[in-house]
């Protein structure tokens, strides 16, 4: 089994790596696992830009995500924390947990979704800035698709690339929180970083 390697993106300005596995040559895509201030995530990138990023990714949930990429991109998957296509995702995701950055300007690779999700996180991405949330009715209505509040859903359930698409931003209607696939706590604590919640006393 590979050694773990950890890239810290955490807000006190170190970048820290353990040892990891060698890896002989460019994968068709590369990851590694970065601390940050909502726990680990696995961030993966081909040469087309960042493809992939995990919430919780310790242990199993870590390997399950590597199999799954692995299967999508015919095995060619790599550790690869050192590599060049992962230092500017690695750079902003620090800077945004720091509270410097508040629109993410990386390139990425939309593989891992199509169809109306594809449709609709773009929109999502390009359409609701930091700071703001739009509702699943209202970003239905966005794509010409009315009604189609439940599918919103299904699509931000679907989001291969949390926290830099922000489907934290997505809310119910009534003021409810709304759900969120990287837990309710996570989505609370994204949302309060971007000024939309107050942050919790403890």
């Amino acid at each position: 089994m590979a050694r773990r390697t950890v890239v810290d993106v955490n807000t006190d300005g170190h970048h820290t790596r353990s040892p990891g596995s060698a890896d002989g040559g460019q994968a068709l895509v590369e990851w590694a696992v970065v601390d940050s201030d909502i726990g680990p995530l696995l961030l993966a990138a081909t040469a087309e830009g960042l493809v992939n990023v995990v919430f919780h990714a310790r242990g199993p949930v870590r390997e399950k995500a590597v199999a799954g990429l692995a299967a999508r991109f015919g095995g060619a998957v790599a550790e690869a924390p050192g590599s060049p296509r992962l230092a500017e995702p690695v750079r902003q995701l620090r800077a945004y947990f720091a509270g410097e950055l508040r629109a993410f300007t990386l390139d990425l690779d939309w593989t891992l979704i199509s169809g109306f999700n594809r449709q609709v996180l773009r929109e999502l991405n390009d359409g609701v800035p930091y700071g703001a949330v739009v509702g699943y009715g209202d970003l239905a209505r966005r794509v010409g698709q009315p009604g189609a509040a439940q599918a919103v859903g299904v699509a931000m359930g679907s989001n291969p690339l949390p926290v830099v698409v922000p489907c934290h931003r997505v809310v119910e209607s009534d003021g409810g929180i709304g759900g969120f696939g990287g837990g309710l706590e996570t989505k609370r604590k994204l949302l309060a970083l971007e000024g939309v919640l107050p942050e919790p006393l403890f």
